[in-house]
Order: C-alpha cells, then sequence, then structure tokens
C-alpha cells in the first residue's frame, strides 16, 4: 500500500472510548449474548463519528478500543491492512492474518477485539441498495446466469436468511485480491470522476475472486452459525458436480446424515438440495444457449436432463422464460448476426 494513503488511515484509526460515549451517541440495545449487550449499530459512521449516508462506505477499526458486541443491517467486510484482528462471532473466535477478509452477514452478532497500534483495519460497509438487482441477488425476474456460489452473497445481504452467517477468506499469496481491495480504499479516501461507480464495479470483481479463492481452497473453516461446515463449499460442490449430483453422494462426500444436509441447505438458503440442483442446471444451459449454437436437446442432456420435456419445463419454471425464447432473446451469435 502507498505510503501516503497508509498514513491517512493511521490517522484515522486513533482509539476511542465506548464508556465516554454520550447517551444520544450509543445505540439501541439488541439483547444479549454470554452475559454482555448487543447493540443495534445501524447508521454507518464515517471516520469523524458522523452518520455515512453512502451505500458503500469505508471507515478505519480504532485501535486499543474495545468495541461491543453489536450487529447491522448492513453487510459488513473486514480486512487487517497490517497486522491482524480478531473477530468474535456468537460461536467462533476468528483469528484474521494480515490481507484475509470476512464478510459479516446482516443481523449477524460480533465484535472485534481491540487491535494492537501498529494494525490498520478497515471496515467496509455495503447497505441493500449499494448493488442493484442484476448485480446482487440471486434471482430476479428477467435474465439469471449467475452460479450456485453467488447465492452466498445475497445471503448475506438478506435480514431472514443472511442472520449469524458469515464467510473468512484466506486470501494468502492473492495479490489481485489484495490490489482490489487497496484500489477500493484508494478511490474511496481520493475520490475523482466514476469514482463510485469504479468502487461498485470492483467489489463484483472482488466477490467473483472469493468465490474463486474459495473454489480453490482445501482448508475447510469454519463459517456458519453453529457448524464447522461452510455454506459456500457445499454450495461450490453443488456448482462442480450438478449435472450427475445425488444428496446421498454428496452427504457422503462431506460426511454427513442425507437428511442432515437436506435441512442445512434448506435453513441456511431458503431452497432444497433439488431446487439448488435445478438453478445450478439450468444457469448453466442459459450460457450454453447465450454463447453456442448447440442443439437444446445437447444442451438438456449435458446439463444432467434425459428428457428434454423436463428440462423445458424446469428452465421455465427457473427462468420464466422458454429455452427458444431465452435463445432468442440473449444469444451472442444472434446478436452478431443482426
Amino acid at each position: 500500500m502507498e505510503n501516503e494513503l497508509l498514513k491517512i488511515l493511521q490517522e484515522k484509526n486513533q482509539p476511542r472510548s465506548w464508556d465516554e460515549l454520550g447517551p444520544e451517541m450509543k445505540p439501541k440495545r439488541a439483547g444479549v449474548l454470554k452475559n454482555e449487550p448487543v447493540y443495534e449499530f445501524f447508521h454507518t459512521l464515517d471516520d469523524s463519528l458522523e452518520v455515512n449516508p453512502q451505500s458503500i462506505a469505508i471507515s478505519v477499526q480504532p485501535i486499543k478500543s474495545f468495541i461491543p458486541y453489536h450487529i447491522h443491517d448492513y453487510v459488513e467486510i473486514i480486512v487487517p491492512i497490517v497486522g491482524s484482528c480478531t473477530v468474535i462471532t456468537k460461536n467462533d473466535e476468528l483469528k484474521l492474518r494480515q490481507n484475509d477478509l470476512i464478510i459479516i452477514g446482516n443481523h449477524t452478532i460480533h465484535r472485534v477485539e481491540p487491535i494492537e497500534a501498529e494494525s490498520v483495519v478497515i471496515n467496509l460497509t455495503l447497505k441493500d441498495t449499494a448493488f442493484n438487482l442484476n448485480d446482487y441477488h440471486f434471482m430476479y425476474e428477467d435474465r439469471v446466469t449467475k452460479k450456485v456460489s453467488s447465492l452466498l452473497f445475497s445471503l448475506l445481504s438478506n435480514e431472514t436468511q443472511g442472520e449469524n452467517i458469515y464467510r473468512l477468506f484466506r486470501t494468502h499469496q492473492d495479490t489481485k485480491i489484495h490490489l482490489l481491495v487497496e484500489d477500493i480504499i484508494q478511490e474511496y479516501y481520493y475520490p475523482d470522476t466514476q469514482s463510485n461507480q469504479i468502487i461498485r464495479l470492483e467489489l463484483l470483481t472482488l466477490f467473483g475472486r472469493l468465490i474463486r479463492s474459495a473454489a480453490n481452497e482445501q482448508e475447510v473453516i469454519a463459517g456458519v452459525d453453529d457448524t464447522s461446515v461452510n455454506l459456500l463449499s457445499l454450495l461450490l460442490y453443488i456448482e462442480k458436480n450438478y449435472a450427475q449430483i445425488t444428496l446421498e453422494e454428496m452427504a457422503q462426500h462431506f460426511g454427513f446424515n442425507p437428511n442432515y444436509l437436506s435441512s442445512y441447505l434448506k435453513k441456511h438458503t431458503g431452497l432444497t438440495f433439488i431446487k439448488l440442483v435445478h438453478l445450478q442446471r439450468v444457469n448453466i444451459a442459459a450460457e450454453y444457449l447465450t454463447y453456442t449454437n448447440a442443439p437444446i436437446e445437447q444442451i438438456a442432456l449435458k446439463v444432467g436432463y434425459e428428457n428434454p420435456s423436463y428440462f423445458y419445463k424446469m428452465f421455465r419454471k427457473n427462468l420464466k422464460i422458454l429455452p427458444t425464447e431465452y435463445r432468442e432473446k440473449y444469444s451472442f451469435h444472434a446478436k452478431k448476426t443482426d
């Protein structure tokens, strides 16, 4: 990171005392966890503790400062740019090394342990208005070509499904992720023409790279509510094996009872196992329809449907359009010949 930018961040992360906040500044209490109060942090604050109305906001974690358990009505990303930090959730204590990244879902109880003086930790907040439907949400009525793994980011932003969902990414030596985060911070603190648009697009790129990183990750990291299984690992498995997958084989792969796995997926995504499989299949089919001239029956077989009629039924049920209509509307080849 450039020295000038790092200096600005260090100037903004000076200690603050929770106990010295007046009653007008302290947020509303929302409950108790481990005999400690939990507060509603529903306003994003800038580095001067003023309310920040922006959909995407960045602030610096104050050093040597106690911050109580709290919840947000938005998604928060925490990244140690220099040094490390420890995030405490309902059931886990997560140690973030430099450049690791944790995404904390809407209404997830957490706090960050006081950080050392030499550390610099960034908090990046994403309100539900940060992205439009085409960017951010997993399902919408028009065109759906996002893969199952993208579902995690919709869950994180959803008040009902996102509660107690979080995901820790060990970015290791992935310099592309590190540079993306640095450029997002740079654009935020040195705004220029199109900075907001650049930040939004770079965040979407960051999500894509994090999914790729998780797909290549061998280590399973705790990340969801009350179990050590990782939701993104399950979604990535469906994404990779969608054509021939069965609930029994997937359960055996992860060492689960099939009924437990089915209930787990339904609880944390709101969708059944078979619904997730169908979504993945039709989304991949949509890509084939867009970028190839392959016959529809061949595409159906490729994505796991031996019966073309059943493929047509599932495609229309999930994407609200027939495969033939989808190809006519979105085909890359059709556009080139127009």
